[in-house]
């Protein structure tokens, strides 16, 4: 479906950027180049060319709150697929049940995110939301306050499309 519509769906990110449903992708990084846990873990899995970009980066530099790193690979079919590495959050999540994911990144990224890929499908998981413990209402109108008119499909993991 293309147009300026926001949907939300149940499914699997990865499964789907593979079978070609996006032409972009987002998920949330810290700025340590780790990619260890949650959906960034699969990214980096499944896509060694995301994690590359994010290696290529400054290690721990807190500048990249809100930048972004991209690679593009071919998908299903040879489509191409962009991933893009969004730094929302300085330090790795802990687990301490805490917020780790900082709300003006988020923003300053989805700017850059709507600036550089207008018209695009755009996929994205609930960033900032899972292991950064992120408030997903407080995301949500974020995203929608930069992405607002673009294609954008949140996928909430549930396995299956």
């Amino acid at each position: 479906m293309r147009g300026g519509a926001m949907r939300t769906i149940t499914g699997d990110l990865i499964v789907l950027a593979k079978a070609g449903a996006f032409d972009v992708i987002a998920h949330g990084c810290n700025c340590f180049h780790t990619m260890g846990g949650g959906i960034a873990a699969q990214i980096r899995q499944h896509f060694p060319e995301a994690f590359a970009a994010d290696v290529a980066t400054p290690y721990g530099a807190r500048a990249k709150l809100g930048t972004c790193s991209v690679a593009t690979v071919s998908v299903a079919g040879g489509h191409d697929l962009t991933i893009v590495n969004a730094y929302t959050q300085f330090e790795p999540s802990g687990g301490s049940g805490g917020v780790d994911v900082d709300y003006g990144a988020v923003a300053k990224a989805m700017a850059w995110i709507g600036a550089h890929y207008s018209g695009k499908r755009i996929g994205l998981p609930m960033i900032g939301a899972g292991l950064a413990g992120g408030d997903w209402a407080t995301i949500e109108v974020i995203i929608r306050d930069a992405l607002g008119g673009e294609d954008v499909t949140i996928v909430r993991f549930g396995g299956g499309t």
